[in-house]
């Protein structure tokens, strides 16, 4: 087969191209560095040319809903398109856990995304997973004020962005399933923890204060939304064994 992987070099699109490539397919970056660029459209048709399937993990940093919502459906609408275009047959989207729950913020522009799919004229799959374990290092270089280093609480089910990829590669080999069962982590986290964790492998000695930020996003966290459900699947790697491999 041949599967194309927008941001394909991003943290979880590269180890879904690995994955591609391991069960014998062809994997096909989709990245501004290969010449391609999902706002504009620019080089995505010769790019998609011939492809089975197409793997969306394209983000954006942003944390303003406006800018998200206008990000993720300019993206993935004209990736879509472009796919029906190729005659692909299966279009498989990265999404995140709970953000139905928590529609605010940044979560407002996957909310789009995902409406996005819903619509497509190619047979689709949704899957929506939990926070990846390299979470704790972003928001550690941050959530930084000043010398100081803060960690937020919330509430998380932590997984690996390896364990992500393998599973999206799944998909995209197999028949579309629409929205399929959650993706998470093997056990929930502290998310201040982590922060705190990470920070000592790094080095850091400082004092590192919890803090509950304010925002609509964080404080739904702290409630647990972005928690998988019962029927979730579980991955196998812990915070603290990804922490020790890394």
């Amino acid at each position: 087969m041949k599967i194309a992987v927008a941001g394909g070099t991003g943290v979880v699109g590269r180890r879904a191209v690995d994955a591609v490539q391991a069960a014998g397919n062809e994997a096909v970056v989709l990245s501004r560095s290969q010449g391609v660029d999902l706002i504009t459209g620019k080089g995505l048709d010769a790019a998609l040319a011939g492809v089975d399937a197409v793997i969306d993990t394209a983000n954006v940093s942003t944390l303003k809903a406006d800018a998200a919502i206008k990000f993720f459906t300019t993206a993935s609408g004209k990736l879509v398109r472009a796919a029906a275009d190729a005659g692909a047959r299966h279009v498989v989207l990265l999404s995140i856990v709970g953000i139905d729950r928590m529609p605010h913020d940044y979560y407002a522009g996957k909310v789009a995304q995902e409406k996005v799919y819903e619509d497509s004229p190619v047979p689709w799959t949704i899957l929506r997973a939990t926070q990846f374990h390299e979470f704790a290092a972003q928001l550690f270089a941050r959530g930084k004020v000043g010398p100081l280093h803060l960690a937020p609480r919330a509430r998380v089910q932590p997984i690996a962005a390896r364990e992500v990829g393998a599973h999206l590669a799944d998909l995209a080999a197999g028949d579309p399933q629409e929205r399929t069962r959650d993706l998470a982590g093997p056990r929930e986290e502290a998310l201040d923890a982590m922060i705190k964790a990470y920070a000592r492998a790094e080095g850091h000695r400082g004092w590192i204060p919890s803090i509950n930020l304010p925002t609509a996003q964080m404080k739904g966290m702290r409630a647990g939304y972005a928690l998988p459900g019962p029927g979730a699947a579980l991955g196998r790697q812990t915070f603290a064994e990804w922490l020790t491999a890394h």
